[in-house]
């Protein structure tokens, strides 16, 4: 229990001022990041669908192109690339959440978006790889999105432990501290006051007694 003294009372009701402003900030902080969680992952759930629809179409078009290629062709193919991919990695803060962003580079050597020649290739490969190359932003945002709603669940989570702390522990205890020491503040009044008017009662009494032997 603490001391129940004027300057410990001070130093409580600070305390409880700070925790319930930190409550509201917190709360509030909660509130948002709990909106854009929630625009996050709508639009995770909207990405996902399209870039499983993206893939399927692009592997079934691979499939295609496989039928009608040899094997030996279809991987000199694929591996004679002309394209150069460099993925940039940043970061944005929002609500005190740095999240992942993602930019990409190509450089594609010739002008030519395929990486291969067309003689002897089937032009569903050339579809296929068209097909993925549709999915490929959507999929570099897919992944930033993922890694965001993560991150903000997390940061969810810590700010509602830290709002609960504060509504059921800190503030309750602060009160509870503040009307403690008051109690006990003015139970040291009354004492006080109910000894100083024994002692003017006692010395009323002396001076009466002495009055009246002096008459």
């Amino acid at each position: 229990m603490v001391n129940p003294t004027r300057m410990e009372l001070t130093k409580q009701k600070k305390k409880l001022v700070s925790a319930v402003r930190g409550h509201k900030l917190l709360k509030d902080k909660r509130d948002e990041l709990l909106r854009q969680f929630m625009d996050l992952v709508k639009e995770n759930m909207e990405l996902r669908k399209k870039v499983e629809a993206g893939l399927k179409s692009a592997n079934m078009e691979f499939a295609i192109a496989k039928a009608g290629m040899s094997k030996e062709v279809l991987n000199t193919a694929l591996l004679a690339s002309k394209k150069s991919l460099e993925i940039d990695e940043g970061e944005q803060n929002v609500m005190s959440v740095d999240i992942p962003t993602y930019s990409t580079r190509m450089d594609i050597s010739g002008g030519d978006i395929y990486s291969y020649g067309y003689a002897f290739t089937a032009g569903d490969l050339d579809d296929a790889m068209y097909s993925l190359s549709l999915v490929f932003k959507d999929m570099l945002r897919l992944a930033e999105v993922e890694k965001s709603c993560q991150l903000m669940a997390s940061e969810i989570e810590k700010t509602r432990r830290r709002v609960n702390a504060l509504e059921h522990v800190i503030i309750p205890n602060a009160q509870s501290n503040i009307k403690y020491i008051n109690m006990k503040l003015d139970e040291n009044e009354r004492s006080t006051q109910t000894r100083l008017m024994k002692v003017k009662d006692m010395m009323l009494e002396e001076a009466i007694e002495e009055r009246r032997k002096a008459n």
